[in-house]
Formats: structure tokens, sequence, C-alpha cells
């Protein structure tokens, strides 16, 4: 029985810590009940990784790849963009405001103009028995 090594791995992928994350992941995958591309003689499914690794089997592109696949809690999926799709209102027969509408800007000296005219709610209540 011939012993992978590292050096046998490195030169398909170059960082160990690399090689020993997705060769662990290929020994869980085979362990999971996936085909074995090269022969098991006798072996155990992290020898079978990485020889796997080490005679080309499989691309560390895809190795890798599916790692990142697995280990992604949300995937995300590709929606039509907001111009393509209508507008909710738009669709349940609501009347939907023009997005180009145009909105009165007031100035500070405005606001400042307008609120020096109002009287406060308790004094109203007052003038008002």
């Amino acid at each position: 029985m011939a012993r992978v090594t590292v050096e046998d791995c490195i030169d398909k992928i170059e960082n160990r810590f690399d090689l020993v994350l997705l060769a662990a992941h290929r020994a869980r995958l085979i362990s999971s009940g996936q085909h074995i591309l090269v022969d098991r003689d006798r072996d155990k499914n992290p020898v079978v990784a990485l020889r796997e690794i080490a005679e080309s089997a499989l691309s560390p592109e895809d190795l890798s790849e599916d790692f990142i696949h697995s280990l992604q809690r949300h995937v995300e999926v590709d929606e039509p963009e907001a111009e393509a799709a209508p507008a909710l209102g738009a669709a349940a027969g609501v009347d939907v405001i023009d997005d180009d509408a145009k909105f009165d800007r007031m100035t500070e000296e405005d606001l400042l103009r307008g609120l020096e005219g109002l009287v406060p709610p308790a004094e109203v209540e007052e003038d008002g028995e």
C-alpha cells in the first residue's frame, strides 16, 4: 500500500490549510455515501480523499466550490430588477404615486416663519372655554 503524503497533494493545492479543509470535506462526502473516484485499497476515507486529490481525480476548484456551498446558510436567488416588476399597488388596482412627482421644498427660514404662527395646544384650549 502506497502512502499519500502532503507532498503528493501540495502541487495541486498549494496552501496546506486549504488542503486539510478540502480533504476533510471530501472525506465527509465519502462517508455520507458519495462515489469514490480511486481504488480504496483498504484505506480509510481521509486517505482516499488525499489520494483523489493527489491523482487529480477531482478538480480542486470544484471541491473548493462544493465546500463553500456546503457552508452557506443563505443562498442568494437572482430576482428580477425593480424596473421589470410592476409596483404592488398597480397590480392590485390601487393608484400608485408617480416616482417623478415634484415635491415642494421648504427652506429653513420658511419653516421657522410657519412655526412662529402656530399656537401651542394648551393655549388654544384655554381660549376656547
